[in-house]
This record gives structure tokens, C-alpha cells and sequence, in this order.
């Protein structure tokens, strides 16, 4: 497999969606779920601009699905584990709706908690 593209194979063809846009997918649905603050790079602190959110995120694959890791930024005062599962949940709906592929695994990487401005 391209490390830069994600090939789904059908009947009538051949599909190839770059990573990058997985990443653009991920990163837009998971900015939209509750509790949500941003995203971060990996091992960064610094939220990144609504532009950037492809920066917290890494597409993998095992096999013909996907693994999906994210890095967020949990709004204060609220259960880390429920927004987690939230996001998992939307994340993997989301990119296996809009692409056709199957995600195999999210990963969500809480990096830190902040008051929502």
C-alpha cells in the first residue's frame, strides 16, 4: 500500500482517496463533536488553527480498514471518557460514510484539558 493513498477495490473499478483527505474528514468531525476544545500536533499543546487540523491526525491501515489516531484538546469539567467514545464513534461513521472504506480502529489521544474560550 501507498503510505500517501488508500486504494478501495470494487467490480467496476478502482478508488483512491489520498490520506490527507481521510485526515481532512477526521479532523472536521471531530472539531464538531461536544466537548471538543481543538485539535493539537502530536506531543504539542498549542491548538491548531481551523486550517491545520489535519496536523493531530495519522491514517494507517490493517489490512483493507483503517487506523485512525487523533490528538484533542477536552473542554474542562467534562467525562473525558464520554467524549472520547463520542468521537470515536462519529469519527468512524463519518469517514466510513463518506469514503466506503471500513475503519478498523480510533484512537483518540486526549493531550490536554482547557476552558473553552
Amino acid at each position: 500500500m501507498d503510505r500517501e493513498h488508500v486504494t478501495a477495490q470494487s467490480d467496476l473499478g478502482r478508488v483512491t482517496i489520498a490520506s490527507d483527505a481521510i485526515a481532512h474528514i477526521v479532523g472536521h468531525t471531530a472539531a464538531e463533536c461536544y466537548g471538543v476544545v481543538g485539535m493539537v500536533g502530536k506531543g504539542l499543546k498549542r491548538l491548531l488553527a481551523r486550517d491545520r487540523l489535519t496536523q493531530g491526525i495519522e491514517v494507517g491501515r490493517r489490512g483493507d480498514a483503517l487506523l485512525l489516531d487523533l490528538h484533542v484538546v477536552v473542554e474542562y469539567g467534562l467525562n473525558l471518557a464520554e467524549v472520547a467514545a463520542t468521537v470515536r464513534s462519529r469519527v468512524a461513521y463519518e469517514v466510513e460514510r463518506l469514503t466506503g472504506l471500513e475503519v478498523a480502529a480510533v484512537e483518540v489521544h486526549i493531550e490536554d484539558v482547557r476552558r473553552s474560550a
